[in-house]
């Protein structure tokens, strides 16, 4: 967690560089790097900065193990019938915890083998890009299943990989999101069955007693909190899906 609060503040001490950059006051420059590739300028390095910034949301959503947190909070609130109880902002922030307890193995590996060695000057942007990326492809695989993989391939027009290093992050993404999806609802469904069960019971109760005008709903809500809480239900949930992620090779 301590890496990931450096490269926060990192990002705060490199924000004031983008008026610098706006002003136009060093040259746009490229010259060749230490350990290969490419070494940028201060005024290409803070546009990078700024467009992975833009696009940080969309990578928490389709790279990290906030997708199915969310989902399966999300079907286990409406497996409950509580309406917006809780609210989508709690919600959120729980599942972006969650996904940072579950990340930090990842996201530490990302800081030691790209973003330090690139800070410290032993590596230029281009090859620490790509050892960055490395361990978050691989927690990426761990998770994908191989016909999400492969289908995602056909609609790219790709033939089938040799290795993993061939797929395109395009591809993995896509794959990756879609194996999430199935995997939420998979855990949602094992989370409704209790649920369901108390709904029917009471709903046959009611009507045996024939009081048809009541709510079933109304009855069986008070019983599915009474059930979740004597269970401890959230930590339940939470160390299920914490347990649910493969470790990355």
């Amino acid at each position: 967690m301590k890496h990931i609060v450096r490269l926060l503040v990192l990002v705060l001490v490199l924000l004031p560089l983008g008026e610098a950059f706006a002003a136009g006051v060093p040259a746009v420059s490229a010259a060749p790097g230490k350990g290969g590739g490419t070494e940028y300028s201060v005024n290409v390095e803070v546009l990078i900065l700024m467009t992975v910034l833009s696009v940080l949301p969309a990578l928490l959503l389709s790279m990290t193990a906030f997708t199915r947190i969310l989902v399966v909070f999300g079907l286990l609130r409406q497996a409950l019938g509580t309406g917006q109880t809780p609210s989508n902002q709690i919600m959120v922030g729980l599942a972006l915890l969650l996904s940072l307890f579950v990340m930090s193995p990842v996201l530490d590996r990302v800081y030691n083998e790209g973003a330090k060695p690139y800070l410290d000057g032993k590596m230029s942007f281009e090859p620490a890009f790509a050892a960055g990326v490395k361990p978050l492809r691989s927690f990426m695989f761990a998770q994908t299943r191989d016909s999400d993989l492969l289908s995602f391939a056909k609609i790219a027009g790709h033939g089938p990989y040799a290795s993993q290093d061939e797929v395109p992050l395009t591809v993995l993404a896509a794959a990756f999101m879609t194996s999430e999806l199935t995997t939420a609802f998979q855990i949602g469904f094992l989370l409704f069955i209790p649920f369901v069960v108390i709904d029917l019971v009471v709903s046959s109760v009611l009507m045996s007693m024939g009081m048809m005008m009541l709510s079933p709903m109304l009855i069986s809500l008070p019983f599915k909190l009474m059930l979740f809480v004597l269970v401890d239900g959230w930590a339940l949930v939470t160390s299920m899906l914490a347990a649910s992620f493969h470790a990355a090779g």
